[in-house]
């Protein structure tokens, strides 16, 4: 009896826990579909509202977040591959190759400081070098610095990966007459495609979701991401918030679709570099 107990109080919890991770984007949802004059009814209408598509329509139609979404889509999955096909490549050399006075070791630890720095602090540098270069207000810009910004993430990430695996693989495949990249691409990329994954979703997640860089270098609708885009709804004399609910409804569908195509390969993903040996 004893032990139904606690079972029955740890679903309880687990129930609780989701019903309070839920909410804030349930309200967002309904917030979409409600009037201006149910957003703002007290008490708030939770169920009992009658639906409606005028701030989607608002949104996508009469304003310019398709544009936006379209930015961030582009921005966000060219930085997430760059940053995977550059920073696996440097993970598999740190992973598999002995520098001299142990520097292999110390690179991983200096690459994954750089993430220690607040972004603020290069927000000045990173605007002035874009400017110099003339790539403020392009969607170029922000790839480059997105990458920037996971490239330690996926590195320290990748390198933990393939310590996991044994280098007779490789070497196997070496003997085979195989070359070390084409050994990488055959043998050891599709043995650690969970750890790619898991990697992938959380760049994906990071370059989605970034604010500060996406408003200091854009201020033109042809390079702004959806972040800032829907921020700007946010004025001195209004504030959308059923475009703003609306729009960051949609934001979430691509990340969410991403994220369970990859499901499968999430969790095995995130633990399979956890514990080295």
């Amino acid at each position: 009896m004893s032990r139904k107990i606690a079972q029955g109080s740890r679903y309880a919890l687990l129930t609780v826990a989701l019903l309070f991770s839920l909410a804030p984007a349930y309200w967002m949802l309904t917030i979409s579909l409600k009037t201006e004059v149910d957003q703002f009814a007290s008490p708030p209408a939770w169920f009992a509202f009658t639906p409606t598509l005028e701030h989607y329509y608002d949104a996508f139609v009469t304003r310019g977040f398709g544009e936006y979404l379209f930015t961030s889509v582009i921005v966000a999955v060219a930085s997430t591959v760059c940053a995977l096909v550059i920073g696996t490549l440097a993970a598999y050399a740190l992973a598999r190759f002995e520098l001299p006075w142990r520097l292999n070791r110390r690179l991983s630890l200096w690459i994954l400081s750089t993430r220690m720095f607040p972004a603020i602090v290069t927000a000045v540098p990173l605007f002035l070098m874009m400017r110099d270069v003339q790539l403020l207000n392009t969607r170029a810009s922000l790839i480059i610095v997105y990458t920037g910004f996971n490239l330690p993430f996926v590195v320290w990430m990748m390198r933990g990966f393939f310590a996991d695996l044994p280098r007779e693989l490789e070497e196997a495949a070496l003997v085979d007459g195989d070359s070390r990249l084409g050994a990488l691409v055959r043998v050891v990329l599709p043995l650690v495609s969970p750890g790619l994954a898991a990697t992938a979703v959380f760049c994906l997640i990071v370059s989605w979701n970034e604010f500060l860089f996406a408003l200091v270098l854009t201020q033109t609708d042809a390079a702004m991401t959806l972040p800032v885009g829907i921020a700007g709804r946010v004025t001195q004399y209004e504030i959308k918030w059923g475009v703003m609910s609306a729009a960051a409804t949609v934001a979430i569908i691509p990340i969410l679709v991403f994220a369970l195509s990859v499901q499968k390969y999430l969790v095995r993903g995130l633990s399979m570099g956890a514990v080295k040996g």
